[in-house]
């Protein structure tokens, strides 16, 4: 049994159990990762007063957002290194998930800003960008803790089941997380398409960062099912597998997603002008015929009523002749020949 196991052992060996070393690793990973994310977090507190453009700003907060749950996702590494107790369960099974799901909740709602801005319309607010991620997070919550409270409230205790019963478990509450990554990913790939080419690399950033996640989460449940049981290392490498796909996928988020979005924020805060618009560019036809009308304009203000200037099909300006109102001018009319003058 599983609780045999544990008794075995000391809750803290793995913390410096140098023979398995894989604690140790992980944890000095994800010790590396909390300084870093801290350090993001500081730095986007800096750069959020300098941004001048309304529609990037508005996707801060929900960053800013994630990046805690990016934070708390190293920190429950830990959690996984000390040995399964009836401390350590709740935490596991409460927080991988509600921590996962707030993270895809807000590459959700940054890529439904992105799949609405790529198309030329409006950026949504702040508000309703910080909305949409933490109302897509919230059901991950409310089903974690009506487990937790359910498996509490009838005794059954998370060290008195089976191996095989606790992986089922930690894999079922996962369900809507894996349901959220799905959706994330078709959302990022429609913001991909669109005419704005200039908001397309926030959407490649989200769109590969989700990619990476789904490879990492289908490698280690398939591990935790089946390959453990078929190998034999169950449940000696089940903590092993949970807790690399955790800090590997922390990683991913910071590496794929948030430090090239900060590099774009600060290339932007550099220049005079945003470097992102609230609807894209101006086409190349419009563009041209905009500078047309200015040179008319400029053409009609500097000679006044004495000339006018018109543009031809291929914009070169052609000078007209002043008309004089006393005298008369008529119309040349088309006449029809007769038979005898077309044969003379």
């Amino acid at each position: 049994m599983y609780e045999d196991c544990i008794e075995s052992t000391g809750d803290y060996y793995l913390l410096c159990d140098t023979e398995g070393a894989w604690g140790i690793v992980l944890e000095s990973l994800a010790a590396i990762g909390i300084v870093v994310t801290i350090l993001l977090l500081l730095a986007f507190l800096f750069l959020m007063r300098k941004v001048q453009d309304c529609s990037h700003w508005n996707v801060l907060p929900t960053q800013f957002l994630f990046l805690l749950g990016v934070l708390g996702l190293f920190g429950l590494t830990f959690a996984f290194i000390i040995q399964f107790n009836q401390q350590t369960a709740p935490v596991r099974y409460f927080l991988f998930g509600v921590l996962f799901a707030l993270c895809f909740s807000c590459l959700l709602a940054h890529a439904s800003n992105l799949a609405k801005l790529v198309r030329g319309g409006c950026s949504f607010s702040w508000m309703t960008i910080l909305c949409i991620a933490i109302g897509a997070s919230l059901l991950q919550t409310i089903i974690a803790i009506e487990y937790v409270t359910l498996i509490m409230t009838r005794g059954m205790m998370f060290v008195h089941m089976t191996p095989y019963q606790l992986n089922v478990d930690f894999v079922v509450l996962l369900v809507y997380v894996l349901l959220l990554m799905a959706l994330t990913f078709f959302v990022s790939k429609a913001a991909l398409c669109g005419p704005c080419q200039n908001w397309k690399q926030h959407g490649r950033l989200i769109f590969v960062t989700v990619l990476i996640s789904i490879i990492i989460w289908v490698v280690w449940i398939s591990m935790l099912m089946r390959g453990n049981p078929q190998l034999h290392r169950q449940p000696h490498w089940d903590d092993a597998v949970v807790c690399i796909a955790l800090v590997t996928n922390a990683w991913v988020f910071l590496l794929v997603y948030i430090i090239p979005e900060l590099c774009i924020l600060y290339r932007s805060c550099k220049q005079d002008c945003p470097v992102q618009s609230n609807a894209c560019s101006m086409p190349v036809y419009q563009r041209t015929f905009r500078a047309e009308n200015q040179e008319l304009s400029r053409a009609r203000d500097s000679d006044g009523a004495e000339e006018d200037v018109a543009l031809t099909s291929y914009g070169t300006p052609i000078q007209l002749q002043t008309v004089d109102p006393t005298q008369e001018y008529c119309i040349p009319r088309a006449t029809v020949s007769s038979p005898q003058d077309a044969g003379s």
